[in-house]
């Protein structure tokens, strides 16, 4: 029985070691590096905020993507909306066609227009350099 009790007596003597053990090794641990323990919490804690935020936000876009996909009134408004887009993305591609050709007829009926007071102006004997020139 005695040997019982000497066991026990022993035994808070041990825990209180090891907590003085513990206390002196933490202590000096965060003596030493306790601002970039800090540090890394915050940072941690940070980046943990931002990616769950993100994936969040993820799930929710893939959740809306596959309620989308399976309504058919949002496919056939999405189908839509692309078509007259695409329409009228051609119809300015058109008119801007139209535009490049009238310069080109303008260009054409100028060299045209030049070649004739050239011609004109051989015919009468002048030079016709000087005449074909336009002042700038």
């Amino acid at each position: 029985m005695e040997r019982d009790g000497d066991q026990l007596s022993a035994r808070p003597a041990l825990e209180a070691e090891g907590l003085r053990f513990l206390h002196v090794t933490v202590g000096s641990l965060l003596a030493t590096y306790g601002w970039y323990i800090v540090f890394s919490c915050i940072l941690l804690y940070v980046v943990f905020q931002k990616l769950s935020t993100r994936l969040r936000a993820l799930r929710q876009r893939h959740l809306d993507q596959a309620a989308a996909a399976l309504e058919p009134d949002v496919v056939v408004k999405r189908q839509e909306a692309l078509a007259a887009a695409r329409l009228k993305m051609q119809e300015e591609l058109n008119a801007q066609v139209e535009k490049h050709k009238e310069k080109l007829r303008q260009l054409e009926e100028e060299k045209r227009r030049q070649k004739i007071e050239m011609w004109d102006s051989m015919q009468e004997g002048k030079s016709y350099k000087g005449n074909t020139r336009k002042p700038q």
